[in-house]
Protein backbone atom coordinates (compact mmCIF):
# COMPACT_ATOMS: atom_id res chain seq x y z
CA UNK A 1 0.00 0.00 0.00
CA UNK A 2 1.38 3.70 -0.89
CA UNK A 3 0.98 6.70 0.92
CA UNK A 4 0.05 10.28 -0.53
CA UNK A 5 1.15 13.30 0.81
CA UNK A 6 -0.96 16.01 0.22
CA UNK A 7 -0.09 19.67 1.26
CA UNK A 8 -2.95 22.42 1.54
CA UNK A 9 -1.78 25.75 1.97
CA UNK A 10 -3.46 28.76 2.86
CA UNK A 11 -6.91 27.75 4.76
CA UNK A 12 -8.32 31.03 6.06
CA UNK A 13 -10.91 30.37 8.50
CA UNK A 14 -14.18 32.67 9.28
CA UNK A 15 -16.33 31.76 12.39
CA UNK A 16 -18.47 33.61 14.37
CA UNK A 17 -16.96 33.67 18.12
CA UNK A 18 -12.56 33.33 19.12
CA UNK A 19 -14.01 30.43 20.85
CA UNK A 20 -15.46 28.40 17.78
CA UNK A 21 -12.22 29.51 16.04
CA UNK A 22 -10.21 27.34 18.83
CA UNK A 23 -12.10 24.38 18.75
CA UNK A 24 -12.19 24.57 14.59
CA UNK A 25 -8.42 24.84 14.70
CA UNK A 26 -8.15 21.71 17.63
CA UNK A 27 -9.80 19.76 15.64
CA UNK A 28 -7.95 20.18 12.36
CA UNK A 29 -4.71 19.98 14.34
CA UNK A 30 -5.76 16.42 16.04
CA UNK A 31 -6.92 15.26 12.74
CA UNK A 32 -3.85 16.53 10.37
CA UNK A 33 -0.43 17.92 10.38
CA UNK A 34 -1.27 21.51 10.38
CA UNK A 35 0.69 24.74 11.18
CA UNK A 36 -1.15 27.73 12.72
CA UNK A 37 0.14 31.04 11.76
CA UNK A 38 -2.13 33.37 13.75
CA UNK A 39 -3.95 36.00 12.31
CA UNK A 40 -4.56 36.42 8.80
CA UNK A 41 -1.90 39.40 7.32
CA UNK A 42 -0.58 37.78 3.69
CA UNK A 43 -2.61 35.62 1.08
CA UNK A 44 -2.06 35.18 -2.37
CA UNK A 45 -0.28 38.26 -3.16
CA UNK A 46 -3.01 40.67 -0.74
CA UNK A 47 -1.84 42.54 2.42
CA UNK A 48 -4.19 41.98 4.99
CA UNK A 49 -3.98 44.85 7.72
CA UNK A 50 -6.48 44.75 10.72
CA UNK A 51 -6.51 47.95 12.92
CA UNK A 52 -9.09 49.09 15.64
CA UNK A 53 -11.83 50.10 13.38
CA UNK A 54 -10.44 49.13 9.74
CA UNK A 55 -9.42 46.56 7.78
CA UNK A 56 -7.22 47.33 4.99
CA UNK A 57 -6.48 45.07 1.97
CA UNK A 58 -3.87 46.55 -0.61
CA UNK A 59 -1.30 44.79 -3.55
CA UNK A 60 1.50 46.84 -2.79
CA UNK A 61 4.39 44.12 -3.25
CA UNK A 62 2.59 42.45 -6.05
CA UNK A 63 2.16 45.88 -8.19
CA UNK A 64 6.08 46.50 -7.21
CA UNK A 65 6.95 43.46 -8.52
CA UNK A 66 4.84 43.95 -11.65
CA UNK A 67 6.86 47.31 -12.10
CA UNK A 68 9.92 45.64 -11.52
CA UNK A 69 9.41 43.10 -14.07
CA UNK A 70 8.60 45.35 -16.59
CA UNK A 71 11.02 47.60 -16.09
CA UNK A 72 8.49 50.38 -14.88
CA UNK A 73 10.42 51.55 -11.34
CA UNK A 74 11.71 55.11 -12.79
CA UNK A 75 8.57 56.17 -14.75
CA UNK A 76 6.90 59.11 -13.81
CA UNK A 77 3.32 58.74 -12.15
CA UNK A 78 0.05 59.41 -13.28
CA UNK A 79 -3.11 60.63 -11.66
CA UNK A 80 -5.67 58.39 -13.51
CA UNK A 81 -4.86 54.95 -15.55
CA UNK A 82 -6.57 55.86 -18.98
CA UNK A 83 -5.91 59.22 -21.32
CA UNK A 84 -9.31 60.33 -21.76
CA UNK A 85 -8.03 61.78 -25.12
CA UNK A 86 -7.35 58.31 -26.73
CA UNK A 87 -9.92 56.10 -27.66
CA UNK A 88 -8.44 52.63 -28.53
CA UNK A 89 -9.59 50.45 -31.36
CA UNK A 90 -8.32 47.54 -32.68
CA UNK A 91 -5.89 48.99 -35.85
CA UNK A 92 -5.79 52.24 -36.12
CA UNK A 93 -4.13 51.95 -39.37
CA UNK A 94 -0.51 54.16 -37.76
CA UNK A 95 0.44 51.75 -34.93
CA UNK A 96 2.58 48.73 -35.20
CA UNK A 97 2.31 45.19 -33.92
CA UNK A 98 4.05 44.32 -30.36
CA UNK A 99 5.05 41.02 -29.02
CA UNK A 100 1.42 39.62 -28.32
CA UNK A 101 2.48 36.93 -25.21
CA UNK A 102 4.40 40.05 -23.71
CA UNK A 103 1.26 42.17 -23.97
CA UNK A 104 -1.02 39.00 -22.85
CA UNK A 105 1.09 38.87 -19.40
CA UNK A 106 0.83 42.34 -18.91
CA UNK A 107 -2.60 42.54 -18.94
CA UNK A 108 -3.48 38.99 -17.38
CA UNK A 109 -1.09 40.87 -14.45
CA UNK A 110 -3.05 43.47 -14.24
CA UNK A 111 -6.31 41.87 -14.37
CA UNK A 112 -5.43 40.02 -11.15
CA UNK A 113 -4.82 43.16 -9.40
CA UNK A 114 -8.24 44.92 -10.99
CA UNK A 115 -10.53 42.06 -9.54
CA UNK A 116 -8.40 41.10 -5.67
CA UNK A 117 -8.15 45.20 -4.55
CA UNK A 118 -8.12 47.69 -7.57
CA UNK A 119 -11.55 48.14 -9.02
CA UNK A 120 -10.50 51.78 -9.72
CA UNK A 121 -8.32 49.96 -12.82
CA UNK A 122 -11.08 47.48 -13.23
CA UNK A 123 -12.68 49.36 -16.35
CA UNK A 124 -9.07 50.20 -17.79
CA UNK A 125 -7.95 46.93 -18.10
CA UNK A 126 -10.92 45.35 -19.41
CA UNK A 127 -10.66 47.66 -22.15
CA UNK A 128 -7.47 46.96 -22.95
CA UNK A 129 -7.52 43.49 -22.24
CA UNK A 130 -10.20 43.45 -25.66
CA UNK A 131 -6.60 43.75 -27.80
CA UNK A 132 -4.61 40.96 -26.77
CA UNK A 133 -4.84 38.95 -30.10
CA UNK A 134 -3.32 41.24 -32.03
CA UNK A 135 -2.13 44.52 -30.06
CA UNK A 136 -0.69 46.96 -31.07
CA UNK A 137 2.40 49.97 -29.70
CA UNK A 138 -0.86 51.97 -29.04
CA UNK A 139 -2.45 49.34 -26.97
CA UNK A 140 0.79 48.70 -25.21
CA UNK A 141 0.76 52.40 -24.32
CA UNK A 142 -2.67 52.02 -22.73
CA UNK A 143 -1.26 49.33 -20.50
CA UNK A 144 1.99 50.79 -19.37
CA UNK A 145 0.42 54.21 -18.34
CA UNK A 146 -1.96 51.34 -15.66
CA UNK A 147 1.16 50.36 -14.26
CA UNK A 148 2.42 54.14 -13.83
CA UNK A 149 -0.68 55.11 -12.22
CA UNK A 150 -0.36 52.02 -9.74
CA UNK A 151 3.17 53.23 -9.03
CA UNK A 152 1.73 56.45 -8.02
CA UNK A 153 -1.24 55.20 -6.23
CA UNK A 154 1.16 52.02 -4.51
CA UNK A 155 -0.05 52.76 -1.12
CA UNK A 156 -3.68 52.75 -1.53
CA UNK A 157 -5.43 50.32 -0.09
CA UNK A 158 -9.16 49.00 0.27
CA UNK A 159 -10.42 49.87 3.39
CA UNK A 160 -13.42 48.29 5.44
CA UNK A 161 -15.46 50.04 8.70
CA UNK A 162 -15.02 46.95 11.24
CA UNK A 163 -17.88 48.97 13.35
CA UNK A 164 -19.90 48.24 10.03
CA UNK A 165 -19.83 44.16 9.28
CA UNK A 166 -23.39 44.44 9.50
CA UNK A 167 -24.33 47.36 7.75
CA UNK A 168 -26.49 46.94 5.20
CA UNK A 169 -25.51 45.66 1.75
CA UNK A 170 -25.77 48.62 -1.13
CA UNK A 171 -25.38 47.89 -4.92
CA UNK A 172 -24.57 50.74 -7.49
CA UNK A 173 -25.77 49.93 -11.54
CA UNK A 174 -24.70 52.00 -14.82
CA UNK A 175 -23.88 51.44 -18.14
CA UNK A 176 -22.21 53.64 -20.93
CA UNK A 177 -24.38 53.61 -23.77
CA UNK A 178 -22.79 52.40 -27.38
CA UNK A 179 -19.24 53.62 -26.68
CA UNK A 180 -17.41 50.75 -28.09
CA UNK A 181 -16.19 50.66 -31.94
CA UNK A 182 -18.47 47.48 -31.83
CA UNK A 183 -21.59 49.37 -30.83
CA UNK A 184 -21.63 47.35 -27.62
CA UNK A 185 -22.64 49.23 -24.22
CA UNK A 186 -20.45 48.70 -21.15
CA UNK A 187 -21.95 47.93 -18.15
CA UNK A 188 -20.40 48.72 -14.39
CA UNK A 189 -21.85 47.61 -11.24
CA UNK A 190 -20.27 47.75 -7.79
CA UNK A 191 -21.50 46.49 -4.04
CA UNK A 192 -20.60 48.33 -1.00
CA UNK A 193 -20.00 47.00 2.46
CA UNK A 194 -19.20 48.29 5.45
CA UNK A 195 -18.09 51.53 3.89
CA UNK A 196 -16.10 49.38 0.88
CA UNK A 197 -16.41 47.66 -2.35
CA UNK A 198 -17.04 44.22 -2.13
CA UNK A 199 -17.87 43.30 -5.64
CA UNK A 200 -17.44 44.79 -8.64
CA UNK A 201 -17.77 44.57 -12.50
CA UNK A 202 -16.97 46.18 -16.01
CA UNK A 203 -18.06 44.18 -19.07
CA UNK A 204 -18.99 45.00 -22.75
CA UNK A 205 -22.46 43.61 -22.98
CA UNK A 206 -23.08 40.58 -25.14
CA UNK A 207 -26.04 42.00 -27.28
CA UNK A 208 -26.28 45.32 -29.05
CA UNK A 209 -28.19 47.74 -27.50
CA UNK A 210 -30.98 50.01 -28.77
CA UNK A 211 -31.36 52.63 -26.59
CA UNK A 212 -29.74 54.34 -23.17
CA UNK A 213 -32.84 53.03 -21.13
CA UNK A 214 -32.27 49.23 -22.78
CA UNK A 215 -28.41 49.47 -22.50
CA UNK A 216 -29.04 50.32 -18.52
CA UNK A 217 -31.57 47.43 -17.95
CA UNK A 218 -29.40 44.95 -19.17
CA UNK A 219 -27.20 46.29 -16.72
CA UNK A 220 -29.33 46.73 -13.74
CA UNK A 221 -29.99 42.97 -14.32
CA UNK A 222 -27.02 41.57 -14.26
CA UNK A 223 -26.45 44.10 -10.59
CA UNK A 224 -29.61 41.99 -9.36
CA UNK A 225 -28.04 38.81 -10.44
CA UNK A 226 -24.86 39.77 -8.37
CA UNK A 227 -27.01 41.04 -5.49
CA UNK A 228 -28.61 37.70 -4.85
CA UNK A 229 -25.44 35.92 -5.34
CA UNK A 230 -23.96 37.88 -2.68
CA UNK A 231 -27.07 37.75 -0.39
CA UNK A 232 -26.69 33.42 -0.73
CA UNK A 233 -23.11 34.48 0.57
CA UNK A 234 -24.14 36.64 3.25
CA UNK A 235 -26.85 34.31 4.72
CA UNK A 236 -24.15 31.51 5.12
CA UNK A 237 -21.93 34.04 7.55
CA UNK A 238 -25.17 34.58 9.19
CA UNK A 239 -25.21 38.32 8.43
CA UNK A 240 -28.90 39.65 7.87
CA UNK A 241 -30.68 40.04 5.17
CA UNK A 242 -34.08 40.17 5.75
CA UNK A 243 -33.93 43.44 3.72
CA UNK A 244 -34.18 43.98 0.00
CA UNK A 245 -30.71 44.86 -1.06
CA UNK A 246 -30.86 48.25 -2.50
CA UNK A 247 -29.50 48.93 -5.78
CA UNK A 248 -29.09 52.93 -7.21
CA UNK A 249 -29.47 53.23 -10.76
CA UNK A 250 -29.31 56.70 -12.72
CA UNK A 251 -31.39 56.02 -15.30
CA UNK A 252 -35.34 56.96 -14.65
CA UNK A 253 -36.94 55.08 -17.40
CA UNK A 254 -34.60 51.85 -16.70
CA UNK A 255 -36.39 51.82 -13.36
CA UNK A 256 -39.85 52.37 -14.47
CA UNK A 257 -39.24 49.15 -17.25
CA UNK A 258 -37.85 47.58 -14.23
CA UNK A 259 -40.65 48.37 -11.93
CA UNK A 260 -43.18 47.34 -14.65
CA UNK A 261 -45.35 44.23 -14.18
CA UNK A 262 -45.33 43.86 -17.84
CA UNK A 263 -42.27 42.22 -19.47
CA UNK A 264 -44.39 41.89 -23.11
CA UNK A 265 -44.85 45.63 -24.03
CA UNK A 266 -44.05 46.28 -27.90
CA UNK A 267 -41.24 48.47 -27.26
CA UNK A 268 -38.86 45.41 -25.33
CA UNK A 269 -40.18 42.69 -27.00
CA UNK A 270 -36.43 41.92 -28.64
CA UNK A 271 -35.18 42.38 -25.12
CA UNK A 272 -33.67 38.43 -24.40
CA UNK A 273 -36.12 37.32 -21.52
CA UNK A 274 -32.85 36.45 -19.38
CA UNK A 275 -32.75 39.84 -18.64
CA UNK A 276 -36.09 40.48 -17.25
CA UNK A 277 -35.20 38.68 -14.23
CA UNK A 278 -34.52 41.82 -12.09
CA UNK A 279 -38.28 42.39 -12.65
CA UNK A 280 -38.87 39.20 -10.83
CA UNK A 281 -36.29 40.17 -8.28
CA UNK A 282 -38.08 43.36 -7.75
CA UNK A 283 -41.50 41.63 -7.27
CA UNK A 284 -40.19 38.79 -4.47
CA UNK A 285 -38.68 41.34 -2.12
CA UNK A 286 -35.27 40.44 -3.11
CA UNK A 287 -33.88 44.12 -4.25
CA UNK A 288 -35.25 47.37 -4.22
CA UNK A 289 -34.34 49.86 -6.99
CA UNK A 290 -34.04 53.77 -6.25
CA UNK A 291 -32.59 56.85 -8.31
CA UNK A 292 -29.32 58.25 -7.83
CA UNK A 293 -27.99 61.31 -10.02
CA UNK A 294 -25.31 60.37 -12.31
CA UNK A 295 -23.09 62.75 -10.09
CA UNK A 296 -23.24 59.99 -7.49
CA UNK A 297 -23.27 57.18 -9.33
CA UNK A 298 -20.43 55.27 -7.79
CA UNK A 299 -20.62 52.44 -10.92
CA UNK A 300 -19.57 55.17 -13.66
CA UNK A 301 -15.97 54.93 -12.63
CA UNK A 302 -16.19 51.25 -14.05
CA UNK A 303 -17.71 52.40 -17.04
CA UNK A 304 -16.14 54.95 -19.09
CA UNK A 305 -12.57 57.13 -18.51
CA UNK A 306 -13.30 60.06 -16.50
CA UNK A 307 -11.19 63.31 -15.80
CA UNK A 308 -9.09 63.23 -12.77
CA UNK A 309 -11.74 65.18 -10.36
CA UNK A 310 -14.68 63.14 -10.47
CA UNK A 311 -12.39 60.01 -10.56
CA UNK A 312 -10.83 60.31 -7.38
CA UNK A 313 -14.01 61.19 -5.60
CA UNK A 314 -15.53 58.14 -7.01
CA UNK A 315 -12.48 55.86 -6.43
CA UNK A 316 -12.73 57.22 -2.51
CA UNK A 317 -16.10 56.29 -2.73
CA UNK A 318 -15.43 53.05 -3.80
CA UNK A 319 -13.28 52.58 -0.08
CA UNK A 320 -9.97 53.00 -1.81
CA UNK A 321 -8.00 55.22 0.20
Amino acid sequence: MSIIAVYVDDLILITETPDKMCNIKSALASRFKMKDMGQLHYCLGVSIVTEYSKIKLSQKQYIQMLLKKYRMLDANPVSTPVDQNVKLVKNDGHSKPVNSVQYQSMVGSLLYAAMATRPDIAHTVSVVSKFCASPTTAHMTAVKRILVYLKGTLNLSLQYSVGDIQSQLTGYSDADFVNDETRHSTTGNVFIMSNGAISWLSKKQTTVALSTTEAEYVALSSAAQKAVCLRSLLDDLHIDISKPTLIYEDNQSAIAVAMSQNTVQKRRKHIDVRHHFIQEAIQNGTICVHYCPTDHMIADILTKPLARGPFETLRTRLGLV
